[in-house]
C-alpha cells in the first residue's frame, strides 16, 4: 500500500537473548503465580494448565507451528490425567497470536513479538498467565547483567 511505513519486527533487537533457557527461566519466574492461582476454582476449574512459548525469531511465514515451539510447560499433574488436550488448545491460541502478531483474548499474548499461549484455566486467566510468562521473558531478554 502506498504510504505504508514498514516497521521491523518488534522483537528483532532481543531475539539473540531469547532461547530455550530464557524461556524456561520465564516459566519458573511465573510458576508461583500460576500455581497459587490454580488453587482457586474461580480462575479455572480444570486443575491443569499448559503454557507454550513460541520462538520470536520464527514467524508464521517461516514454517510449521510445531517448529516454532521454543519451550512448553504443564502444571497440575501428569498429562495422562488431563480431562482435555490443553496442549492442543494452548497451541491453537498461540497460533492465532503468532499469525496476527496480536493478543488473543481466548488465552494468548504477543508482547514485542514474544508469543505465549496458555490453556486450562478460564480464558481471561489463560491470557493473564500467558502474559505473565511473556513479560518475564521480555524482562529476561532485555535485562543487562
Amino acid at each position: 500500500m502506498e504510504g505504508t511505513i514498514e516497521r521491523p519486527h518488534a522483537a528483532t533487537r532481543r531475539i539473540a537473548a531469547i532461547d530455550r533457557d530464557a524461556a524456561a527461566r520465564a516459566i519458573e519466574l511465573a510458576r508461583p503465580l500460576i500455581e497459587q492461582a490454580m488453587l482457586d476454582k474461580q480462575y479455572g476449574d480444570s486443575g491443569f494448565l499448559h503454557v507454550v512459548i513460541l520462538d520470536p525469531a520464527k514467524g508464521a511465514q517461516d514454517g510449521a507451528l510445531e517448529d516454532a515451539i521454543l519451550h512448553e510447560a504443564s502444571f497440575g499433574g501428569d498429562r495422562s490425567t488431563w480431562d482435555a488436550d490443553y496442549r492442543a488448545f494452548a497451541l491453537a491460541k498461540a497460533e492465532t497470536s503468532w499469525i496476527t502478531q496480536a493478543d488473543n483474548p481466548k488465552g494468548a499474548v504477543c508482547v514485542d513479538g514474544i508469543v505465549v499461549g496458555a490453556s486450562g484455566a478460564f480464558e481471561r486467566f489463560d491470557q493473564a498467565y500467558a502474559g505473565a510468562v511473556a513479560m518475564c521473558l521480555r524482562a529476561l531478554a532485555t535485562h543487562k547483567t
